[in-house]
């Protein structure tokens, strides 16, 4: 008979295929747990049957493939906001590096069979300039991170727009809560001198 197992420490992030590790991840789990939920709250008692049938589970599939870039990209500034202080020496080469790390991440999958290769390439293209826009302007607050992504996201849920009422500030708030949590755990497991130079010189 086994005994309780003590829960596992997760790995440190210390260079950078643990950080893309990270990302890739944390983005699938940022957008696919709030599209699961939503649409569990939203069936209610007929949540069992509905997530049984083919329409419904197709539309879900294609809807957290349309979400990943988003969720993505959330994750992808929420790293570079918590590295970028320890990069103040290079920042040009860290950015570059970052924006690397991003579409080798986003680059593990071909073009999902509910989108079209152009839209996915379009999406790509996006994820190449998450890192620039980031650069533009200070650090954000973590919390504030998904306000651009937000209504996106919301437009992508599997559930007709007539029954989803006045949930944008629900789904808008999990975003923010979910990140926040993300950024927990990284900041908890994360190396930050050890990953910046790692991007720095390119592993």
């Amino acid at each position: 008979m086994a005994l309780f197992k003590l829960p596992q420490r997760k790995p440190p992030v210390r260079d950078a295929a643990a950080l893309a590790d990270f990302i890739d991840t944390q983005a699938a789990f940022l957008v696919q747990k709030g599209i699961f939920e939503y649409a569990r709250a939203r069936a209610g008692h007929y949540a069992k049957v509905m997530f049984h049938e083919a329409d419904f589970k197709a539309a879900v599939e294609a809807a957290r493939w349309r979400a990943y870039p988003l969720g993505l990209a959330m994750v992808v500034e929420m790293v570079e906001g918590e590295l970028r202080p320890h990069a103040a020496g290079d920042l040009a080469a860290f950015h570059a590096a970052l924006t690397a790390t991003a579409l080798a991440v986003f680059d593990r999958y071909p073009a999902p069979a509910p989108l079209a290769p152009d839209a996915w390439a379009a999406a790509r293209d996006d994820i190449a300039h998450v890192v620039a826009r980031c650069a533009m302007h200070p650090v954000k607050r973590v919390i504030d991170v998904p306000e651009p992504y937000a209504q996106p996201y919301f437009a992508l849920m599997p559930i007709h727009k007539k029954l989803r009422g006045q949930d944008f500030d629900t789904t808008r708030n999990y975003l923010r809560v979910a990140l926040c949590n993300i950024h927990d755990e990284l900041a908890e497991r994360l190396d930050a001198a050890a990953v910046t130079a790692a991007l720095s010189r390119g592993g």
